[in-house]
């Protein structure tokens, strides 16, 4: 009844990590656009697929275990030592945001603390 010989277990494990992931990391990436965050889910599943498809799924669980290396490097010792980021919490978040080329201004309400600001000008 059970069995792993379809493409489905990839389709399950690269879910569960991108789940696992939006669940637990997913304020972090508050400002990306929504497309692109699916744009990378999709690609991801493809490149696995593909490479479980054309050379074997043992490669294919390889090719995701792999990637914990670049989070470990990126998050252990760029953004803290390179960026002064601290790399699990995203802090200071004016660092953070400046480092993602965002906008630190959330709430959109600039505009009207610049009139507040300048009351003679509009």
């Amino acid at each position: 009844m059970w069995t792993t010989e379809s493409l489905w277990f990839e389709v399950a494990i690269v879910s569960i990590i991108y789940a696992l992931g939006n669940i637990l990391m997913g304020q972090f990436e508050e400002q990306t656009p929504k497309l692109r965050r699916i744009g990378k889910y999709v690609l991801t599943l493809i490149i696995v697929c593909g490479i479980s498809v054309f050379f074997s799924r043992t490669i294919a669980m390889i090719f995701l275990g792999v990637f914990i290396f670049p989070l470990l490097y990126i998050h252990g010792y760029f953004l803290p030592k390179k960026k002064g980021i601290n790399g699990w919490t995203g802090e200071p978040k004016s660092k953070y945001y400046d480092f993602r080329g965002w906008d630190k201004n959330i709430f959109g309400d600039a505009d009207i603390n610049q009139q507040n600001a300048n009351p003679g000008k509009s």
